[in-house]
């Protein structure tokens, strides 16, 4: 029988962590989290637990990530935010994973949960995460915010039933301030590829963002909560470009 881990990254998850810790208590063989030295609770809700808790400085998304995996003895790793919960028929599949002889990617379908509405547009839906695979055959890249799990590509992927429940934003003010944050991380990988922001390209972007989540992803069918979404990432379009325009300036003087 393999033995799977679920590999947790913390910084202040006091509000998030014991719900997925109890998510997954019956589906896998041991809990690792890996702490940036949270100044909450965080630490003391996992020590009510049986988890294996580990603290040390964060290195980004993709470094902390293979470092805590590196940390963990098992044949699967389960990569779970502290924010997210598998559903009761996504426990069932991850306990069959571990009667098979298999080496595959697994693919998880994300849904998340705004202000407490589900989101079904936007984009937001469905949106598939690769997050069980062979310890020995993967291994997260990237800089700044958009970590990705590489692997051989002789390795098959596969979907599995239910839902990976992501609770993102409790209210508004929380998500303007990730996608700012965002917005700036992005500017910075923009400017390290060498991009540039044209004339009006920071308004335009902004305006095909908003059309595109409201009208070509159906943001409007999520009601008030799609229209809150398209905004404020239509905003973060915009700080993005704004923001390489700056960068480039500095650059020049």
């Amino acid at each position: 029988m393999r033995k799977i881990a679920a590999a947790i990254i913390t910084f202040n998850e006091e509000r998030n962590i014991e719900r997925c810790i109890n998510g997954l208590l019956n589906c896998v063989d041991e809990i690792v989290v890996l702490d940036s030295y949270s100044t909450d609770r965080t630490k003391e809700i996992c020590h009510q637990y049986k988890v294996r808790f580990i603290q040390d400085k964060w290195e980004g998304y993709a470094q902390t990530k293979n470092k805590l995996n590196d940390l963990i003895d098992a044949d699967y790793i389960f990569s779970i935010d502290a924010d997210e919960v598998p559903c009761k028929t996504l426990q069932s599949e991850i306990l069959k994973l571990k009667e098979l002889e298999n080496n595959h990617v697994y693919v998880l379908n994300r849904i998340t949960n705004y202000c407490g509405q589900w989101i079904r547009y936007c984009g937001w839906y469905p949106e598939y995460k690769m997050r069980i695979f062979p310890k020995s055959k993967a291994r997260w890249e990237g800089e700044f915010v958009h970590e990705r799990l590489t692997f051989d590509k002789s390795i098959d992927v596969t979907l599995l039933k239910g839902h990976l429940e992501h609770y993102s934003y409790y209210n508004t003010k929380e998500h303007q301030e990730r996608a700012k944050k965002y917005a700036l991380l992005g500017a910075q990988q923009y400017y390290k590829q060498g991009k540039k922001s044209y004339f009006f390209q920071s308004s335009m972007s902004a305006l095909v963002k908003y059309v595109n989540i409201l009208f070509f992803k159906k943001g409007m069918l999520d009601g008030r909560k799609g229209f809150q979404i398209a905004k404020i990432s239509a905003a973060a379009n915009y700080l993005k470009y704004e923001e390489l325009k700056k960068l480039s300036r500095s650059n020049k003087q």
